[in-house]
């Protein structure tokens, strides 16, 4: 059996897992549990009533959270002649189309978003293996499927956070860093939680919202009141 260190059970022995806790509370609480020697993430994993195999119930979105994630976002843009510089003028790290196409096919993976113009969905599509599995293909419901390429850019530097349910019905996501203060992260969590709220599929049967438990990088999990999560 490993052994617990020092720091890890002092973090464990503060959180009641019989508990569930109001949600600034469990802010409050993890962010005090968050002392390794990096600005640990904030993560958040969420049991859903659904059973994403049929598609009336899959859940899925983009949300902006208010104070952002903390994290930079690496964007990479499918694009063309001017669409493509006008890419390049709003930030986006990697530019391209069958050369990009190519590259990542190669194994160049250095990016957390792909955007793309809706021409170049034929290239992109080629590479459905390789970024479907890692969600990182370009929808339209998600605005990265838009000749709007400077607004998407904008949006996924700023913070924005997509969610997909997986096949277990459980979402994960990263919300904010130990590093915000605990209302920021309260304002987080709320709005991400808003967003699985209004995501509700019409083939979702009973309990929708079944757990929820926010987390630091290292820290343990504190359980979150689903009815307060819900109200």
């Amino acid at each position: 059996m490993a052994k617990i260190g020092k720091r890890t059970k002092a973090a464990t022995e503060k959180v009641d897992r019989l508990k569930d806790y109001a949600m600034a509370e469990a802010c409050a609480l993890v962010k005090e549990n968050a002392t390794a020697k990096f600005d640990e993430t904030i993560e958040i994993a969420v049991n859903l009533g659904v059973d994403p195999r049929h598609a009336d119930q899959m859940v899925r979105g983009v949300i902006a959270l208010p104070h952002g994630t903390g994290k930079t976002t690496r964007v990479a843009v499918f694009a063309k002649d001017a669409k493509a510089d006008e890419a390049k003028a709003a930030g986006a790290d990697l530019v391209g189309a069958e050369d990009l196409m190519e590259a990542i096919q190669k194994g160049e993976m250095g990016f957390d978003r792909v955007i793309a113009t809706p021409d170049m969905m034929g290239v992109v599509g080629r590479l459905g293996k390789v970024l479907g599995p890692r969600g990182l293909m370009p929808n339209p419901k998600l605005g990265t499927v838009t000749p709007n390429v400077t607004e998407a850019i904008n949006a996924a530097k700023a913070g924005q956070v997509q969610f997909r349910v997986e096949k277990t019905g459980i979402i994960h996501a990263g919300i904010g860093k130990a590093s915000f203060s605990a209302e920021q992260i309260t304002d987080n969590l709320k709005s991400f939680m808003d967003a699985i709220l209004k995501a509700k599929p019409t083939g979702s049967k009973g309990t929708y919202l079944k757990r929820a438990t926010v987390s630091s990088t290292m820290g343990p999990g504190v359980r979150l009141n689903v009815a307060d999560l819900a109200g």
